[in-house]
């Protein structure tokens, strides 16, 4: 079921897209199970026709474009003979008549609909019509960095409950550590943000055999990701793509952890990071 940090995200996709296309009405909501998606998020209405409609896969345009799996458009809802008519009592009651619908896609799977608007027949151009797809797109990228998030944080707390003595299993803990501490600026989310931390200082700190008097080295969080990296024999290119900063940038911050880790070597800088604790 879609939560509140979802809506949250739907809702200020659809301010955007309504500022950047032009639309007067957007709305749109995620699959709440496999054929169902719930109406929950409106902008521009001026009723509550459209508020907590469910639409059927298959069902009006945006069950058409949830079974399709693609982005559906009529040019007048109502006299429309491409889509079915289920819904047409909650459309004219808010007066819509062009109307386009875009699926939200995440790994081949749908998970939402967004709608953009008008209250006229007219048919919408492409510019409009880029601006909703990119919107869903927006979105998209929101639920599958999400998902990861999930994903990786129940193997995070998997790796911290029972670390293992099997070879190889510390450069699983060391992967999902980097793996999550990559994903942190991605999140916006407050709250799981601040649990992706929190599951990264306990990988950190998992082995147990940390130098007490290291303890006080305080590195910023982009310093650790870069250190992460390091620790996973990344150049300062590869570190770069992989944390979305330049190589320069990549190159500061390095500069900067080794002077805090009294290290002279991007070795060196590794083994005081996991002595302090930083890194597992």
């Amino acid at each position: 079921m879609p939560g509140a940090v979802e809506a949250v995200e739907m809702q200020a996709a659809l301010l955007r897209l309504r500022r950047t296309s032009g639309l007067p009405v957007v709305f749109g909501g995620l699959l709440s199970d496999a054929r169902h998606a719930r109406i929950a998020e409106l902008n521009g209405t001026q009723t509550t026709a459209l508020r907590g409609l469910v639409i059927s896969a298959g069902s009006g345009l945006g069950g058409k474009a949830i079974a399709l799996s693609r982005p559906c458009a009529v040019t007048d809802y109502a006299s429309s003979r491409h889509i079915s008519h289920e819904y047409d009592a909650a459309v004219a009651a808010e007066g819509l008549r062009s109307v386009v619908a875009v699926p939200v896609v995440v790994r081949r799977t749908v998970r939402g609909v967004l709608y953009g608007a008008m209250r006229t027949p007219v048919t919408l151009g492409d510019r409009t019509f880029d601006a909703v797809v990119a919107t869903a797109r927006d979105i998209e990228q929101s639920l599958a960095v999400r998902d990861e998030v999930r994903r990786l944080l129940a193997a995070g707390r998997e790796q911290v409950s029972d670390p293992g003595t099997v070879p190889g299993a510390w450069e699983d803990v060391r992967e999902a550590h980097r793996e999550l501490r990559a994903l942190v600026p991605k999140v916006l989310d407050p709250a799981l943000r601040d649990e992706l931390l929190e599951v990264c200082g306990r990988l950190a700190s998992a082995s147990g055999a940390r130098a007490p008097a290291a303890r006080d080295v305080r590195l910023a969080p982009r310093e650790v990701d870069v250190v992460a990296c390091v620790a996973a024999g990344a150049t300062n290119a590869a570190a770069a793509e992989r944390l979305g900063l330049r190589p320069e940038t990549v190159k500061g911050y390095l500069r900067s952890a080794m002077r805090k880790l009294g290290a002279h070597t991007r070795l060196e800088a590794v083994v005081a990071a996991r002595r302090a604790g930083l890194l597992p």
